[in-house]
């Protein structure tokens, strides 16, 4: 099948310890935060990796290590408080290579191929100018553009309960098409943590939670039929 042209982007940091991730400690310690984190943020890049887009573009604070796999491009993050560094990183790639965008965090280690692709695809083909994807916090955890302004990112408050809401109402004040995308759990407690390995349980992150918690986390009861989309798309 033919490539998107479109890039995915993805927003992250060094997994170091104390600067990641620092909802988890307590109960984890700063170590096994960091490799929590670590784990997220590869199983993320993994499922970028496996996107049909023409570019992948990871937009690190830190340095890259060997979480990084082949074939991202790697720029530095511009900017004080997240709505500048989602701006700037937007723009950045958009200038190196314009085409659409699909901008994700490192928080949603469960996210698939196949969902990355179902956002970009209407970018790519011109039947939405941005997509969103809402997250169950009040945030979102994935916004999308065809064609990135500052404007619709700058000011929008982050890491509150309204960051989702404002961030939409951004683009729907705009007079974009939107196309919307499934809700997802991020992970920034012990309880969301769990949630997100049983929805991903061949994930590195599942298997590092088990390992730091000592015993591997149990599948809910209604796992199997709950997350059959995601399991389908994970097998892409």
């Amino acid at each position: 099948m033919t490539d998107l042209a479109a890039q995915v982007l993805v927003l992250a940091k060094e997994p170091v310890p104390g600067r990641v991730k620092t909802r988890l400690t307590p109960p984890f310690t700063p170590g096994e935060a960091a490799a929590l984190a670590e784990a997220a943020l590869a199983d993320t890049l993994d499922a970028v990796r496996r996107t049909r887009v023409i570019r992948r573009v990871l937009a690190l604070a830190g340095d890259p290590g060997p979480w990084l796999p082949e074939g991202f491009d790697v720029i530095p993050q511009r900017g004080a408080g997240l709505d500048e560094r989602i701006a700037a990183a937007m723009w950045d790639a958009y200038a190196a290579l314009p085409v659409p965008i699909v901008l994700i965090g490192m928080d949603t280690p469960q996210v698939t191929a196949g969902l990355l692709e179902s956002a970009a695809e209407p970018l790519a083909r011109t039947m939405a100018d941005a997509a969103f994807g809402p997250a169950e916090d009040g945030g979102f955890w994935m916004l999308g553009l065809r064609r990135p302004d500052p404007d619709l990112t700058l000011g929008v408050p982050m890491s509150e309960p309204s960051t989702g809401r404002a961030q939409l109402v951004r683009l729907i004040q705009a007079g974009l098409r939107i196309h919307m995308t499934p809700e997802l759990v991020d992970v920034d407690t012990l309880a969301e943590a769990a949630r997100v390995a049983r929805m991903a349980p061949a994930s590195r992150f599942a298997a590092t939670l088990a390992a730091t918690l000592g015993a591997p986390v149990e599948l809910d009861e209604g796992y199997p039929a709950a997350m059959a989309p995601v399991a389908a798309a994970a097998s892409r």
